[in-house]
């Protein structure tokens, strides 16, 4: 009975200084609100990039020719031309655990079609291709591995051709030219959006890697090599034995340095969500600073009002008031300011994330956990902060409290 008593008069006396109370509460209110819409917009930038890494497939691990360094000179995926088809045999064949395996040969080239061009780029893949990265067909079919063997001028093209090339008319069966060579289009890909390196992966026409390798680019080896293992748990095991294979079939002796770089699915999205943690932990720590001022400004005015209402503690103390009621009230006061300041806080945040989603076109990601803590800590502010006024309080003597002017 004692605590709802206190409490009444604690928000009794908010009530009378209502202005006072809403500007001190307003240092909480853009705190809790600047943290909400922080991690909103972190924690929206993390789930784009884990949904990108998504679209890569389920349990793909990308081996790439070329290392960051190989015998003293620098190479960059891609930069090294020492893998070859055979070496895609060899994996599929040697390595347990894995369950599906493309050979992939990178080109860019000018596309024509409908008295169009585009630029885009051209995969070569072989018919698993859409298996493992998950990309069902929209419309039409996949080549097969007749196609393949036979160097077919056969393609599937992404969403992104169809609308420069084809805008008003179904592309399935049409004709696309790729360096002076006719493609029959097989079929056209699901649009999936952008990748996790920022790029369009519908623009891109996708043919068989042999053709690519033989009628456009008459090279030998391959850029990289696309591997689908048969679950997580065997990814790690499933990268080393691949790496041993490579290194005895490019006959790389002990001490000499990987001619190819091996990546798989979780390393690739802990390595671009990495820059999104930081980000996310930066905004949120330089948010908080607005709660410290907050609560200054808390135990700036909860002083204030400890000399102001100096003779009203003298006469509640001189009629059987304990000094753990006037600390209690004190501490009231304090907290419900702060815990008033969080809630609307925490709208303000969560309308302020919703707003940049719209008008500036970031996604954001507002979790229930980040508001809970957000307004705890709004909360824990009220008590650390309101505690050493409330004290201050408890600890007058009656005596002098009813004497001061």
């Amino acid at each position: 009975m004692r605590i709802a008593a206190t409490l009444r008069m604690a928000l009794r006396a908010l009530r009378r200084n209502k202005m006072r109370s809403v500007l001190t509460a307003l240092g909480i209110i853009i705190g809790v609100g600047a943290v909400i819409a922080m991690v909103g917009i972190g924690n929206g930038a993390k789930s784009q990039v884990e949904a990108q890494i998504a679209s890569l497939g389920q349990n793909v691990i990308l081996v790439f020719a070329g290392n960051w360094s190989s015998s003293g000179a620098r190479s960059g995926w891609g930069g090294a031309g020492t893998m070859t088809v055979e070496d895609t045999d060899a994996i599929s064949r040697e390595v347990p655990g894995v369950i599906a395996v493309s050979p992939e040969v990178r080109d860019r080239e000018q596309v024509q079609a409908n008295g169009l061009n585009w630029n885009t780029q051209i995969l070569g893949e072989s018919p698993e291709y859409l298996d493992i990265r998950d990309w069902p067909l929209e419309d039409g079919a996949m080549f097969t591995e007749q196609d393949v063997r036979g160097t077919a001028k056969v393609c599937v093209v992404g969403k992104t051709i169809v609308n420069q090339l084809f805008p008003s008319e179904d592309p399935v069966g049409k004709i696309v030219i790729i360096r002076n060579i006719p493609f029959k289009i097989l079929g056209v890909l699901h649009p999936k959006g952008l990748s996790v390196m920022n790029t369009d992966q519908d623009d891109v026409v996708v043919i068989p890697y042999t053709s690519l390798m033989k009628r456009l680019s008459k090279r030998t080896n391959i850029s990289s090599i696309i591997v689908q293992s048969s679950g997580p748990d065997v990814s790690d095991r499933v990268q080393r034995d691949i790496a041993d294979l490579l290194r005895q079939r490019h006959r790389l002796g002990q001490g000499r340095d990987d001619d190819f770089t091996i990546r798989g699915q979780q390393e690739i999205s802990d390595m671009f969500t990495a820059t999104t943690k930081v980000m996310t932990v930066l905004l949120s720590a330089i948010a908080s600073v607005s709660l410290i001022v907050g609560g200054i400004g808390i135990m700036n005015i909860m002083l204030v009002s400890v000399t102001e209402r100096t003779r009203e503690i003298g006469i509640r103390m001189a009629v059987g008031a304990h000094g753990r009621d006037i600390l209690l009230q004190f501490l009231i006061e304090a907290i419900t300011l702060s815990s008033l300041g969080g809630v609307i806080g925490i709208l303000c945040g969560i309308g302020s994330a919703k707003l940049l989603s719209v008008m500036a076109g970031w996604p954001t990601l507002v979790s229930i956990s980040s508001v809970i803590m957000a307004f705890l800590f709004s909360a824990a502010v009220g008590v650390f902060f309101g505690f050493y006024p409330a004290r201050k309080a408890s600890r007058l003597d009656p005596i002098d409290a009813l004497r001061y002017e």
